[in-house]
C-alpha cells in the first residue's frame, strides 16, 4: 500500500503515475457505464480482463478480502442497542449521582449539559462517522493521515488496559449476587466468621473504632484487603473464580461476530433498565426518599464558581461516553455506508445521559431511606465509586424489607452494565487488530480472542489478591482516564479536523447521510474540543497530586508504575511519529508531506471515498458515481473513447 496524492476528478491515470495513457470507460455488470470503473492502459486491456465479452471483468468481479469477509451488523437496530450498552455503564450509576450531589446538585447539570454538548455529543458522532465511513477499526482508519497513526495504537493499548481492570467490578459484583441468595443478607449482621469484635450492626453508632457489618463485609470477606500495597497478600480464591465466570461470559458474547454480539445485546442493555425501572419505583416509595432526592437535586449556584466542579463535569462526559478508545469506531464500522449515523448518535446520547440523570433518583432515594433510618444527614452515607456500589448501597439495601431480593436486583443491574460495556470495548480491540492484520487474526478470530482474555485474565490475578484493590486504583486513575485519555483525544480530533480535513470529512458525512450536519459540530471537532482536551490536560498537569486511597498514600514506587502505565500509551503517538517520518525516504519537507497525505487504495477510489481536500469538487460518493446519459449514449455509439 503506498502513500499517494488526493485525486482530482478524472484523472485516475496519473493516480498510478500513468500520465501519458488513457482511460476508457467500461460497461459494469448491468451494462451501464460506471465511472467508477475506468481502466488505465490502450484498450488493448479490455480483451484480457474481459476475456467472454459479456461485460463481466476481473476488475468488476468482487474479491474476498484477505483473511475473509467483514461482518456487518444485520439490523441498524443492533448497532444502536450495542452503542447503548456501551456508553452506559458503571460511570452512570455510581460516579455522576454523586458527583451531581458533590458538585451543587441540579446547578451541576449546567456545567454537564455545556460538556455534553461541546463534547460529549461532537466526539461520539465523529467516531461513530469516521468508522462507518472507512469500514475499519481505531488503527487502520488511519491511512488518511498516516502521521497520527500512534493514535490508534494509543488507543488499542489503552483498550487493553481497561479491559484487564473494568471486569473488576463485574466480579465483585457477581461474588455480592451469589452471597445474596439467602434469607438474611451476611452484610446484616455481625455474626459472621470474618467479623470483629468492633462491629456493631446499630449503623446510627459511631465511634474512633466501631465498624459497620456492610464495611467489614466488603474489606475483610470480599477483599480480605492488606494494610499497603507493599504486601500483595494471597490470591482471593472466591474472586479468582468470579473473574473467570466474567471472562468466560465476556469471551462468548463476541467470539462470532457482531452479528451473533447484535443478538446479545438485546438483552444485555434492556436488562439494567428493567431493573432501574423496578428500583426507582420502590425507592420512591420508601420513607425518607424525598430527602435523598432533595439533596441530589438541590441547586447551590454558588459551586459554579469552582473550577473543579466545571473539570468533573468533562471529565464525566468523556468516562461515560466511553470515546477515545476505539470502541465506538469499531461499532460504526460495522454499519452500511449510506446509514444514518447522525440521527443515531443523537439518540444514543440522549438516551446516555437521561440514564445518568435517572439513576441519581434510583440511587438517592434508597439512600435518603438509609438516612432516616439512622437519624443522619444523606452527606453521611452517600460515596463514589466502589464505594458507593459496594458499601453505601448494600448497607442501604439491608434495611429493605426483602433484602435479598433487591440485593440480587441491584448487583445483577451492576453485573449487566459493566458487562456489555465491557464486551464492547473488547470489540474495538479485535476489530482494531484484526482490520489492520486480517490476513493473520482474521480467519482465527476465536483463538486470537481465547487467548486475548486468558492473557487478560493472568494479569487481572494482580487484582484479586488482597492488596488488589490497591492495584485496582492505579489501574482506575492511569491507564485509560485522565492525562492519558485526553492527549489521546487532543491528536485524534486534531488529526482529522486540521489535517485531513474538517470541511473533506464533512463532505464525507454528506456522501453517506445525503445531506451535512448542523456547523457546530464541526465547530467543535476544529476548535472547542482540542481546545478543551488541552486545557484539561494542561489544568490536571498543573494540579497534579499523589494518588491515595482513603488515608492511604501510595508509595513513590506505585505512582512511578502508574506514570509507566498511562506513558505506555500516550508515548506510542510521538513514538509513530519518529518511525513513519525516518522510514519515510524525501526531504524533511517530503516526508511530512507524504505522511500527512491519505493512503487510499484502489477499492477507495472505486468507491468515491478519495475526495480532494479541496471542497470546490461535489462529493461524488459510491451511489453517485455514474457518468452524464450524453457521455454514456456517446461510449455507446461510437466504442471507447479516450477520457
Amino acid at each position: 500500500m503506498s502513500i499517494v496524492a488526493d485525486p482530482p476528478p478524472n484523472s485516475l491515470g496519473a493516480i498510478h503515475g500513468e500520465e501519458d495513457q488513457q482511460s476508457f470507460p467500461m460497461n459494469d455488470k448491468d451494462g451501464n457505464c460506471n465511472a467508477v470503473d475506468h481502466m488505465i492502459g490502450d484498450g488493448k486491456e479490455m480483451s484480457r480482463l474481459d476475456p467472454e465479452g459479456d461485460g463481466v471483468t476481473e476488475e468488476s468481479t468482487p474479491k474476498i478480502p484477505e483473511g475473509g469477509e467483514r461482518d456487518m451488523w444485520s439490523r441498524n437496530i443492533d448497532f444502536i442497542f450495542a452503542c447503548i450498552g456501551y456508553a452506559i455503564g458503571l460511570g452512570n450509576v455510581w460516579r455522576f449521582p454523586y458527583l451531581c450531589y458533590k458538585n451543587g446538585g441540579g446547578a451541576f447539570l449546567l456545567p454537564y449539559t455545556i460538556a455534553l454538548l461541546v463534547a460529549g455529543v461532537p466526539v461520539f458522532f465523529f467516531e461513530v462517522s469516521i468508522g462507518q465511513f472507512l469500514s475499519l477499526g481505531g488503527l487502520s482508519i488511519w491511512k488518511i493521515c498516516p502521521l497520527f497513526k500512534g493514535v490508534g495504537y494509543a488507543g488499542l493499548v489503552m483498550s487493553f488496559w481497561l479491559n484487564v481492570w473494568y471486569v473488576m467490578p463485574m466480579a465483585w459484583a457477581l461474588l455480592y449476587l451469589v452471597n445474596s441468595f439467602t434469607s438474611k443478607l451476611p452484610w446484616e449482621g455481625c455474626d459472621n466468621d470474618y467479623n470483629t469484635e468492633f462491629c456493631y450492626a446499630n449503623y446510627s453508632y459511631s465511634d474512633n473504632t466501631s465498624t459497620n457489618p456492610t464495611e467489614e463485609f466488603w474489606e475483610r470477606y470480599v477483599l480480605e484487603k492488606t494494610e499497603t500495597i507493599d504486601h500483595p497478600g494471597k490470591i482471593r480464591w472466591q474472586l479468582a473464580l468470579t473473574l473467570l465466570v466474567v471472562w468466560v461470559v465476556c469471551y462468548f458474547c463476541i467470539w462470532r461476530g457482531v452479528k451473533w454480539t447484535g443478538k446479545v445485546v438485546y438483552f444485555t442493555s434492556m436488562y439494567p433498565y428493567v431493573m432501574l425501572i423496578i428500583m426507582f419505583f420502590r425507592g420512591v416509595t420508601l420513607e425518607g426518599a424525598d430527602k435523598g432526592i432533595i439533596y441530589y437535586l438541590k441547586p447551590d449556584f454558588t459551586r459554579l464558581g469552582d473550577s473543579q466542579v466545571w473539570l468533573d463535569a468533562v471529565t464525566q462526559i468523556f468516562f461515560s461516553y466511553g470515546t477515545g478508545l476505539g470502541s465506538l469506531i469499531a461499532l460504526g464500522s460495522y454499519n452500511k455506508f449510506n446509514n444514518n449515523v447522525y440521527k443515531d448518535a443523537l439518540i444514543v446520547s440522549v438516551i446516555n445521559s437521561c440514564t445518568s440523570f435517572f439513576a441519581g433518583f434510583v440511587i438517592f432515594s434508597t439512600l435518603g431511606h438509609m438516612a432516616h433510618v439512622q437519624h443522619v444527614d444523606v452527606e453521611n452515607v452517600t460515596a463514589s465509586g466502589p464505594g458507593l456500589a459496594f458499601l453505601a448501597y448494600p448497607a442501604a439495601l439491608a434495611q429493605l424489607p426483602i433484602s435479598p431480593l433487591w440485593s440480587c436486583f441491584f448487583f445483577s443491574m451492576i453485573f449487566m452494565v459493566g458487562l456489555d460495556s465491557q464486551f464492547c470495548t473488547m470489540e474495538g480491540f479485535f476489530t482494531a487488530c484484526m482490520d489492520e492484520w486480517p490476513k493473520y487474526l482474521r480467519r482465527y478470530k476465536e483463538l486470537f480472542i481465547a487467548v486475548t482474555c486468558v492473557v487478560s485474565y493472568i494479569i487481572g490475578l494482580t487484582l484479586v489478591t488482597q492488596g488488589g484493590i490497591y492495584v485496582f486504583e492505579i489501574f482506575n486513575n492511569y491507564a485509560a482516564s485522565g492525562m492519558s485519555l485526553l492527549f489521546l483525544m487532543f491528536f485524534q480530533t486534531a488529526a482529522v479536523s486540521w489535517f485531513y480535513g474538517v470541511d473533506r470529512f464533512y463532505r464525507n458525512i454528506e456522501q453517506m447521510i445525503g445531506y451535512r450536519p448542523f456547523i457546530w459540530w464541526k465547530i467543535c471537532w476544529a476548535g472547542l474540543v482540542p481546545a478543551l482536551c488541552l486545557g484539561v490536560f494542561i489544568f490536571n498537569l498543573i494540579e497534579f497530586k499523589p494518588l491515595k486511597l482513603a488515608d492511604y498514600e501510595y508509595p513513590p514506587w506505585a505512582i512511578a508504575c502508574g506514570i509507566l502505565l498511562a506513558l505506555s500509551s500516550m508515548m506510542c503517538i510521538p513514538g509513530y511519529m519518529v518511525y513513519i517520518l525516518a522510514v519515510t525516504p524525501g526531504s524533511i519537507k517530503e516526508r511530512f508531506q507524504t505522511c500527512i497525505t491519505p493512503q487510499w487504495t484502489e477499492e477507495d477510489i472505486r468507491k468515491g471515498l478519495a475526495l480532494p481536500r479541496d471542497g470546490r469538487y461535489k462529493p461524488q460518493g459510491p451511489y453517485q458515481d455514474y457518468l452524464p446519459p450524453s457521455y454514456a449514449t456517446a461510449v455507446a455509439d461510437g466504442g471507447p473513447t479516450p477520457v
